[in-house]
């Protein structure tokens, strides 16, 4: 019954052209549309639903910079941990894009390990780093991230921003 509703709801909502009813629910997400998010949700679709590429509604907000939808979706209960199909999370999509209001409202409102690695052993705080986004890598240290974790590779969050030049961001982690 919850499932056809929310098929009904889906379909509703999606425009005429589109062929899966399911997929307005992640377009309303990367879009940034909370009302019809929250309609949606209203009607029964789950919250951490993963869509065929894998991505949850609040990791396709987060990583399209849609932080009303992700402060939604997180006091709707969504993961906010949750990892996308290459082991990365909504903070590390932040610090990778250098979204420092994302970051913020992740690191505020989201119960996430700061450490939390994907894949390859990154973290928030070595993506931040290898980027040179020094708001975050203090936001992120602030939050007690460790400095001296290595990814499979061997590289720490110093060891990126030496790499890159990034000085402001290498001061904040105790470097040079």
């Amino acid at each position: 019954m919850l499932i056809t509703l929310f098929a009904l709801a889906l379909q509703s909502a999606a425009p005429a052209s589109a062929p899966d009813p399911r997929a307005s629910f992640f377009a309303a997400a990367r879009e940034g549309r909370a009302d019809l998010v929250a309609a949606l949700l209203d009607a029964g679709a789950p919250v951490d639903a993963r869509d065929d590429r894998g991505y949850t509604a609040l990791t396709l907000a987060a990583y399209n910079g849609k932080t009303d939808l992700v402060a939604l979706l997180i006091a709707r209960g969504a993961d906010a941990c949750a990892m996308d199909p290459r082991g990365n999370t909504a903070l590390m999509g932040a610090a990778f894009k250098g979204d420092d209001a994302m970051a913020r409202l992740l690191l505020d409102k989201a119960p996430c390990p700061v450490d939390q690695g994907n894949a390859q052993g990154q973290t928030a705080l070595m993506m931040a780093s290898l980027f040179g986004r020094e708001a975050q890598v203090r936001m992120l240290v602030a939050k007690g991230a460790a400095t001296g974790l290595k990814d499979a590779s061997g590289n720490t969050a110093l060891s990126l921003a030496e790499r890159q030049g990034a000085t402001g961001v290498m001061a904040a982690l105790g470097g040079r």
